[in-house]
């Protein structure tokens, strides 16, 4: 589950920027570096986990499938928070550096 979605959240971060010229200018690519990172650490540990599991793998309890989504969606919503900080940092529209 955390594979589907971080790369859930890299395909659709990815046809945001490529569609929408503000998400180029709102720093939306470096949302997509970290997805699309996640993903691709996921999918290493996925072909780990085979490894180690085989068949097993494709049998997982329901526990760990919860705990698998929780993990998940907590790796997007942090990316989200880093990328907010990063945008309130760089303020690439100058809304902070305009308020007087």
């Amino acid at each position: 589950m955390t594979l589907l979605i971080s790369a859930l959240a890299a395909v659709i971060t990815t046809l945001i920027w490529y569609v929408s010229e503000k998400a180029r200018v709102m720093k939306i690519g470096i949302l997509c570096y970290m997805f699309w990172g996640a993903s691709i650490m996921w999918f290493v540990d996925a072909v780990a986990e085979y490894i180690e599991l085989r068949d097993a793998y494709f049998t997982p309890a329901l526990e760990d499938m919860v705990n698998d989504t929780f993990l998940g969606l907590s790796v997007v919503v942090l990316a989200l928070l880093i990328w907010v900080g990063y945008v309130l940092i760089k303020d690439p529209m100058k809304v902070i550096a305009n308020r007087k």
